[in-house]
């Protein structure tokens, strides 16, 4: 997105000035005058980053693609039928009037000439759209920000304008004339809890501290807030009266004083004797609103060390066309705040070393999952394993849960696949991890909160903080002192499994499971999606691959089943589209294998005796086995576990049923 001030092709001078100073212990960047988070998003690959910008749409850009680490699935609008809001949103056949604020505001209709009636139109429906999908919970925060990101990203493409909106054109620019397209926005994982807030940076400066910081003031006159008016409308969305021929809202309140003559040397004094930081680079202009001399005369007053000078020839926006202008530098000023005040720090997380009550023991036969999943088939290894191919490239579990079967699988690659994108985030964010690490993070979030087997207050206030603020390390903390280690959200997808009082810890045999798995995990060629079991594509998939299905449960109810906690019921229509994909595979001639209950307290899985009665070539192996950790609890009633083939395993006696 073109932006004035942008420091796109400052980044690497940035990163050298950084990185003269930096021992390598530095752990969180501070960005307080983010604009489009250019700088932040690429530090964010080595640090945590902390942004921050008084502009709300840089604000929602940030909440995109610097606190956000992952890639959205969409569930919620997938069970409307939307598998991808971009190619929804990109469909003229779906552009419905609703309404036409932006198309009276900024298209010939209103006067305007910012963007053609059409794509006047095209914004009033998705910016709308956007708003009503999170109203009905279709869209989470995190997704509603990236969609909104989406747009103001779209748009200078196709607005009519030099490069800011403090005016438009007179005639029609070729690019203005084009459709608006959304795309979607790359987001880094840097397996770290970012930040960003939408404050004046000198109030936020005095209640944040950094490890290093970047300050990139307004140096000229020109207010961004006046400049960009437009899309800040737009990532707002509150439709305020628009004034003048260039169709601007109120926005005094947005006024920055550093691009005020007679209050920016005042502004930046305040700024720098309220930071505390080991390293601060500041970017300025030699010929900014704020003289050379006296702002070098500032920076060291406060500083403690001499201020570090570096001069760069300036370059209008992208381009590499050094400015007629003779003698016109862009500044990058190194200097250190260093101080023993005490300030509330990101991460606030003590440094203490790792404590571990882990001992290595015998390997054991199987890795066992580190989640108590319900339905978990670690039990039936013994029994399953052996009737799988004995050559697999690529193993596929499609309803992986909690990874007990694939985690023990032998194959070139494996897939793990399941809508619960909160269990394989997870499961993604172990695999950048050792043990060792794992460990010592989860006991610094124990240390953190004094989570023990009887600290109710500490387990609450975790819950609620990880519920504002979901991350999969603290996701499988939480589970570790929740009733039963049991994972359980709410329609909302916040978690709410209640305190395990007395019987719940992140013990060592939690520390065992957690430890092999990782292990494993780390070892082999692991792939993970969170697709809708119909929805991952098996058309790649050969003979020489394996599909393990493993759903959940016609004829029993779990609280993975039953339709609630943002994810897909399973009931029989979703039943027969598995059967489908089972034919379909079979078609391809790719073995497959599926776990299910023929028989269960009285009921009788009608669907699934029909299917494999008229198919010919399907093995059903009946297991041994009841179920003790689950809601339905087969101990006293009847229950016909069965592993069923389209393949003759051989090493087992099979069975034809009726």
């Amino acid at each position: 997105m073109r932006y004035i001030g942008s420091k796109r092709l400052l980044l690497r001078d940035i990163e050298k000035v950084i990185s003269t100073h930096s021992d390598g212990s530095e752990q969180t960047f501070l960005d307080l005058f983010a604009g489009t988070n250019i700088v932040g998003e690429h530090f964010k690959k080595k640090y945590t980053i902390i942004s921050n910008d008084m502009l709300y749409f840089s604000y929602v850009n940030a909440k995109a693609i610097i606190e956000n680490n992952n890639i959205l699935t969409f569930n919620g609008l997938k069970r409307i039928g939307i598998k991808d809001p971009f190619v929804y949103f990109n469909n003229d056949d779906n552009i419905k009037p609703t309404g036409h604020y932006y198309e009276e505001a900024y298209t010939p209709t209103g006067g305007a000439m910012y963007f053609t009636v059409e794509n006047g139109r095209r914004i009033d429906f998705i910016r709308d759209k956007i708003d009503d999908w999170l109203g009905a919970k279709l869209i989470t925060e995190t997704e509603y920000n990236y969609l909104v990101s989406a747009l103001i990203q779209a748009v200078p493409f196709i607005s009519n304008i030099t490069g800011t909106y403090g005016a438009f054109l007179k005639k029609w620019d070729k690019r203005a004339l084009g459709k608006l397209v959304m795309k979607p926005l790359a987001v880094t994982n840097n397996y770290r809890k970012n930040r960003s807030y939408n404050e004046n940076s000198n109030q936020l400066i005095r209640r944040m501290d950094a490890d290093i910081v970047y300050i990139d003031t307004p140096y000229n006159s020109r207010q961004y807030a006046s400049n960009y008016h437009l899309l800040e409308n737009i990532a707002r969305n509150n439709k305020p009266v628009l004034k003048g021929k260039t169709k601007i809202f109120d926005w005094q309140e947005l006024r920055s004083d550093y691009s005020m003559k007679k209050r920016a040397l005042q502004a930046m004094e305040d700024l720098i004797k309220n930071i505390k930081s080991r390293h601060i680079v500041l970017s300025y202009s030699n010929e900014g609103i704020i003289p050379e001399k006296e702002l070098i005369e500032l920076i060291n007053m406060y500083s403690t060390v001499p201020a570090e000078i570096h001069r760069i020839d300036y370059r209008k926006y992208e381009s590499k066309v050094k400015s007629k202008i003779k003698g016109l530098n862009e500044l990058l000023i190194y200097f250190s705040r260093q101080d023993d005040t005490e300030k509330i720090r990101v991460p606030n997380v003590k440094e203490e070393p790792m404590v571990t009550t882990w001992n290595p023991q015998e390997k054991q036969k199987y890795i066992k999952s580190p989640l108590n999943y319900i339905g978990g088939k670690y039990k039936l290894l013994p029994q399953i394993l052996p009737l799988f191919p004995d050559k697999i490239v690529t193993f596929v579990d499609l309803f992986s849960g909690g990874a007990n079967v694939g985690i023990n699988v032998s194959a070139d690659k494996h897939v793990f696949n399941d809508m619960n994108y909160r269990v394989n985030e997870m499961f993604r964010y172990f695999s950048h991890y050792t043990p060792d690490e794992l460990v010592e993070m989860i006991n610094k979030k124990i240390r953190q909160y004094s989570l023990s087997k009887t600290n109710k207050e500490g387990y609450l206030k975790f819950r609620e903080d990880y519920n504002n603020d979901p991350d999969p390390l603290s996701l499988y903390v939480l589970v570790s002192y929740s009733y039963n280690y049991q994972i359980r959200f709410n329609n909302s997808m916040e978690f709410n499994n209640p305190f395990g009082k007395d019987r719940s810890s992140f013990s060592q045999n939690m520390e065992k499971n957690l430890r092999a798995f990782v292990d494993k995990l780390n070892n082999i060629d692991a792939e993970f999606t969170d697709v809708f079991f119909d929805e991952y594509d098996i058309s790649l998939l050969s003979k020489d691959d394996f599909v393990y299905m493993d759903p959940p449960y016609l004829i029993t109810t779990g609280n993975y089943n039953d339709g609630n906690r943002g994810f897909v019921n399973w009931g029989e229509e979703q039943e027969k589209k598995m059967y489908q994909i089972m034919d379909s595979l079979t078609n391809k001639g790719v073995k497959w294998a599926l776990s299910n209950v023929l028989e269960h307290k009285d009921k009788t899985n009608v669907l699934l005796k029909t299917y494999i009665n008229n198919h010919e070539n399907i093995y059903v192996e009946h297991l041994k086995y009841t179920y003790k950790n689950s809601s339905y609890n087969t101990k006293r009633r009847f229950s016909d576990e069965v592993l069923i083939t389209n393949y003759d395993p051989g090493n087992w006696r099979t069975d034809r049923l009726f």
